[in-house]
């Protein structure tokens, strides 16, 4: 009963202050309201309002309070505050509640608002620059059981780690500075670090602790691709604190377990790379504990993924993961089978003739690494498959015409007998050595483990060393060059107009390496080479290309233009034409089903319409067509022009089709009829049409179709009418692609947009042109009459010339197929 009184007492006092705040223009009552409302956050002064009240107001009415302060920033009291009084009154009430209140409502008012902003994002600068962050995490931590539901908290999360997306969305040239990722993420860093911090005191206070938010906050951030802004924060602090302290240990252990496992993949790898710079390879068992047991995805991660798919990493991530498993009894036996399969990749003749060459030396790496952490007993157990892999595997590099990879066979020949055989005989090859054969010779020495590590240098005094460093050189820099000057204003310059800049890389030979390439290289000039040549490789190797026709479709599909590419759309389109055409069925279908799907952009949308429509296209020539199966058609412009922008060029199309359908009567030589010939469309050609059709009237997150997204909606409905037009030599298919055709553009006959409306039109008159004489009587008898009486009324009335000359030809085509059929004394004696 005390607790209904208490709860109806807040109500009616928070009322009140929202009724002088909306509608008093006394700035005494004004300011009376807002320290009533401020002493429900902090107690008031003499502690007017009890804890009860506050935890009521916290509970239900803070977020509604601050919702009626941004809602009233326009309101004249606000205003005539000075600037004290606005610190005090105003912007306490954001700074002193409950943090994940006040972010939403920060986030969501920067983002609705239009104007006044400047006050609002002052407010989410100072809840940054108050470690606002920290308390809101550490306020989760102390939430042993979730209070909030599941959609608000991923609504957090997703506020908390988009903030610099959202805040530069918004302000664009205007932002803050602590705004920027830059400054942002390595604060988010720290505020996580002071969470965890408090965390570990309250642990050894007896109190208990979740680490659920963190930890799903760290993962998201990660993924989002900020793992090494905030990674390079939190790691070398997590490795000096777990260095003597079982209870950071175990808090580290923890977060480490409560990475949902969608995004586990994207933590590990970040955390990894800042520990190179310590030279003890225990910092990630004493980080992450004994994970590589208990999480299917981690397991996956370290003992697969970094060892043997990727191999973009350096030395030094090879030791520390390989020592992680190595450190303990429990790990151990995953070091064994990281070998065994290391040993396969070395010794595969495949492999050493079509990986990447960079690879080929990671694994070889990854190989000798993993022997020199090997026990004698271990050794021995493993002595058969080391001596097969090594005889297996340096025959393979041996017979290579790459001086390269023919060294590293040497190599790793020598360091296996060593490890195998220490006092017997052993390998010895005669090869220049290089800093990459002396680089793998040192591979077989273990690291010490006695050096101390460093601790970790504050990341800001870092960066405004550097910056006064970079200011000295440059000036130092600038008085050589001032010297310099003056001495090569006496030489002679030497003519180098005719000079080439040479590339050190080399477009990639073969599919799978392009893909690789195209997925997951940095390098800006492997990537073109490699755009540059995909078309070719997917249509001189059909077999390769239909492996990998859907998942290379995928890249393609999501690819951007991150380098500055010349011709980079142009590029892109002919690769995926090319594996639509080569692996039809199956890029089909995903393209389709992708067109509807969610986080798709508009643009992404054309161009799926745009390759189907290329591809369609190519696939209709006939099949007698001689012509050179690595030149596409797409690959003869920079960009092919889509063909819904050029209403002439499908009044020539029907043009052309009614004169061929219209009887002349001549005395002169006629030429013979043209001759049916096969192509490749006619079979697959429901795999284009039907899926478009599947989830139109369905409106998406981000896709709305029938509502504001006409100029896709377009595209979309001349892309139908192509496809039907094309079908002419499948009368089957044609048919059924006739009928839904007209039932789904039945719908949009009257829009308002011109180019729906000739969509539609040019998608009727491909029906006519397309669908068999006897099926339009049998199977759209009902429907002729009132889709005549609409051309009618189409080509009299409609505002579009277009539209109304693509309405007097499909009149023209109805009439004649209509009076062609009712003549056919077959359907004569049919219809009596």
């Amino acid at each position: 009963m005390e607790q209904v009184s208490t709860n109806a007492e807040v109500r009616l006092t928070v009322s009140q202050c929202f009724r002088t705040l909306t509608t008093s223009t006394d700035s005494t009552d004004i300011i009376s309201a807002l320290k009533t409302l401020l002493s429900h956050l902090d107690g008031g002064p003499e502690g007017t309002t009890t804890a009860a009240q506050q935890a009521e107001f916290r509970r239900a009415h803070y977020t509604r309070t601050l919702q009626l302060l941004v809602s009233n920033l326009q309101a004249d009291w606000l205003h005539s505050f000075t600037a004290a009084q606005r610190s005090e009154l105003w912007d306490s009430l954001f700074l002193r509640g409950p943090p994940d209140q006040a972010l939403l409502v920060l986030m969501d008012g920067i983002g609705e608002l239009s104007t006044n902003l400047d006050h609002l994002v002052s407010i989410t600068e100072k809840f940054l620059q108050n470690h606002c962050l920290a308390e809101l995490l550490w306020s989760y931590c102390l939430q042993a059981t979730p209070s909030d539901s599941p959609q608000l908290r991923e609504t957090l999360l997703g506020r908390i780690s988009a903030l610099p997306d959202l805040t530069a969305n918004k302000l664009h040239l205007n932002n803050r500075p602590v705004f920027l990722p830059q400054q942002y993420y390595p604060l988010l860093a720290t505020e996580m670090l002071t969470a965890l911090e408090r965390t570990c005191q309250a642990l050894r206070d007896g109190t208990d602790c979740s680490l659920t938010f963190v930890a799903q906050t760290l993962g998201k951030v990660c993924i989002q691709g900020h793992s090494g802004l905030v990674l390079a924060v939190v790691a070398p602090q997590l490795s000096v604190c777990t260095r003597s302290d079982m209870v950071w240990q175990r808090v580290c252990w923890k977060l480490m377990e409560n990475v949902p496992q969608r995004w586990m993949e994207s933590v590990l790898t970040g955390l990894v790379q800042p520990l190179v710079c310590f030279s003890r390879p225990d910092a990630l068992g004493r980080i992450i504990g004994n994970l590589v047991l208990t999480n299917k995805k981690a397991q996956f991660v370290i003992t697969h993924k970094l060892l043997l798919l990727q191999y973009k990493y350096e030395t030094r991530v090879l030791r520390i993961v390989l020592g992680y498993l190595a450190a303990d009894k429990d790990r151990r036996p995953f070091l064994v089978q990281v070998l065994r399969s290391i040993c396969q990749a070395w010794a595969n003749p495949s492999a050493v003739k079509h990986t990447p060459l960079e690879q080929q030396l990671y694994v070889s790496k990854t190989l000798l690494l993993s022997v020199s952490l090997l026990k004698d007993s271990e050794l021995q157990e493993l002595r058969s498959e080391l001596l097969h892999c090594m005889l297996g595997g340096m025959q393979s590099h041996l017979d290579s015409s790459v001086v390269r990879i023919r060294h590293m066979g040497m190599v790793v020949g020598e360091c296996l007998s060593s490890r195998m055989d220490g006092s017997g005989t052993q390998l010895k090859f005669e090869y220049d050595q290089d800093e990459e054969t002396r680089e793998l010779l040192s591979l077989m020495t273990p690291i010490t483990c006695d050096e101390a590590e460093p601790e970790p240098v504050n990341r800001y005094v870092q960066l405004t060393g550097q910056n006064n460093l970079f200011s000295d050189t440059n000036m130092r820099s600038s008085l050589f060059n001032a010297a310099d000057h003056m001495i090569d204003d006496e030489l002679t310059p030497y003519d180098m107009s005719g000079d080439q800049e040479m590339s050190q890389a080399s477009p990639p030979r073969y599919l799978r390496d392009c893909l690789e390439i195209l997925r997951s290289s940095e390098d800006g000039v492997r990537v073109e080479l490699s755009l540059r040549v995909a078309e070719s490789l997917v249509r001189r190797n059909a077999f390769a290309a239909r492996e990998i026709s859907v998942q290379m479709s995928k890249v393609l599909l999501h690819m951007e233009d991150k380098y500055n590419i010349i011709g980079f759309l142009g590029l892109r389109q002919a690769t995926m034409v090319a594996l639509t055409v080569t692996d039809c069925i199956p890029v089909t279908q995903y393209l389709t089903t992708e067109f509807y799907s969610l986080n798709y952009s508009l643009r992404q949308r054309l161009d799926i319409l745009e390759v189907l429509t290329i591809a369609a296209q190519e696939l209709s020539k006939p099949i007698t067509d001689k012509r050179d199966p690595s030149i596409g058609p797409a690959a003869t412009s920079e960009l092919n022009t889509y063909p819904g922008d050029n209403p002439v060029h499908w009044q020539q199309v029907v043009e052309k089709r009614i004169q061929s359908k219209t009887k002349h009567f001549s005395k002169g030589a006629t030429k013979p009829p043209a001759k049916a010939t096969p192509n490749r469309y006619a079979p697959v050609a429901g795999h284009f049409f039907f899926p478009l059709l599947r989830n139109y009237d369905k409106p998406q997150v981000t896709f709305d179709l029938l509502g504001s997204d006409h100029l896709v909606l377009g595209r979309l409905i001349h892309t139908l009418g192509l496809f039907m037009h094309l079908a002419v030599n499948a009368p089957v298919i044609a048919a059924q692609m006739g009928c839904a055709l007209l039932d789904f553009v039945w719908a949009v006959r009257y829009h308002v947009d011109q180019m729906v409306r000739r969509g539609v039109l040019f998608a009727v008159c491909s029906v006519f042109l397309s669908m068999p004489s006897q099926n339009l009587l049998v199977d759209l008898s009902d429907q002729l009459f009132e889709t005549r009486a609409w051309l009618a009324d189409v080509a009299e009335g409609d505002p579009d010339a277009d539209c109304r000359n693509l309405a007097v030809q499909s009149l023209v085509l109805l009439d004649r197929s209509v009076k062609k059929q009712l003549q056919d004394p077959q359907t004569l004696s049919l219809e009596s």
